[in-house]
């Protein structure tokens, strides 16, 4: 008989397979463009540059979002709560929707997921399991200074995106709700916060990040 340890680390391997292999869940949520003009309207505004550029950044989203899922799974999967585990699973079903959403608006824009995902999400997934490993309290600190650095990731986009991409921008700005929420709710919960040299070496690994997934 499997042991639930056994039994989430085998719900996790099928999590894996789906967030960066382009079959994942279908969102909870609608996309907060549905509501906006289609695709074909909003992208023949863009120049050719533009559309490379939005497309470029919408990559780095994704990415952003498998290495969400990665991140949260790891951790779920070595949480010592259950409470907090469950919450965990919570924003992960959230970040679903993110993945979901950039995934859609890649293909609008004729693009694809970044190449290198899967070792993003090996990476992330490493980190994951050894700050659940380190306590909940490491962990959900973790969180907290990873959303942190995430809403100030989508601030960029927010400003660098054409104007006229009104789609990737609504996606952008839920998502950056989302995140913020995630992150305040981890320190609620009992988080400790980061120091100031730690968050800088991971400030330091998101930019490498960044500026991989958006040209490979």
């Amino acid at each position: 008989m499997a042991s639930p340890f056994m039994d989430r680390a085998i719900l996790q391997a099928d999590r894996m397979l789906r967030s960066f292999s382009g079959i994942g869940p279908a969102p909870r949520r609608p996309s907060p463009a549905g509501s906006l003009p289609p695709a074909e309207v909003v992208d023949s505004a863009l120049s050719d540059s533009e559309r490379r550029h939005a497309a470029g950044l919408m990559r780095v989203n994704h990415t952003g979002e498998v290495c969400a899922q990665a991140l949260y799974q790891g951790q779920a999967l070595t949480a010592r709560d259950p409470a907090v585990r469950r919450a965990m699973a919570g924003a992960a079903r959230e970040e679903e929707d993110h993945l979901a959403w950039c995934a859609e608006r890649l293909k609008e824009l004729e693009s694809d997921p970044s190449r290198l995902n899967p070792v993003f999400y090996g990476l992330s997934f490493g980190m994951g399991v050894l700050a659940g490993a380190a306590g909940d309290r490491i962990s959900l600190g973790f969180i907290h200074a990873t959303e942190d650095q995430v809403v100030a990731h989508l601030d960029r986009h927010r400003e660098e995106l054409p104007e006229a991409d009104v789609r990737s921008r609504a996606i952008v700005e839920r998502m950056r709700e989302d995140e913020a929420r995630h992150g305040d709710d981890a320190l609620a919960a009992g988080g400790d916060a980061f120091p100031a040299p730690v968050r800088r070496l991971m400030t330091a690994v998101s930019k490498l990040m960044t500026a991989t997934a958006y040209r490979i």
